[in-house]
């Protein structure tokens, strides 16, 4: 590959840098009414983006906090399921949607405020500063 090809290709990679980041929704302390199907799936979709924690009310009253990492979503609720893990445990647990009465986005989303254009102009101050080899690290968890 020859070099102009080669600057070709990092001069793309550095214009895909300024593309638009995506609106983050904030979903914090949101309690999704959770009367019909479609209504439980779409908020077991936004579940599995959060990035925070959630508490699920089981139909039985069982309540538990988990922060959800993989769902399925089948052709009934009782085929669908999440996975998730809770602050006590590192094991993966599973739950169908069909047993979840409620939820809750109840724990603190760590990527509220934390927006891709942010980080971009980070990195466009520091190069337009000279620096190389620039690394940005996201900003430490509470």
């Amino acid at each position: 590959m020859s070099a102009e090809v080669l600057k070709y290709t990092l001069d793309q990679i550095e214009q895909l840098e300024l593309a638009p980041g995506t609106e983050h929704e904030l979903l914090e302390g949101w309690i999704p009414e959770l009367a019909s199907d479609e209504e439980v799936r779409q908020a077991l979709e936004k579940a599995f983006d959060y990035r925070g924690d959630v508490t699920i009310t089981l139909k039985n009253g069982e309540k538990i906090e988990a922060y959800i990492f993989n769902r399925h979503t089948g052709a009934t609720l009782a085929e669908s399921w999440v996975q998730y893990f809770t602050p006590k445990s590192n094991d993966k647990l599973k739950l169908s949607y069909a047993e979840i009465a409620r939820l809750e986005f109840s724990g603190k989303d760590r990527a509220a405020g934390k927006h891709w254009e942010d980080w971009v102009k980070a990195y466009n101050e520091r190069k337009a500063a000279g620096e190389k080899n620039i690394a940005l690290h996201p900003e430490k968890l509470d």
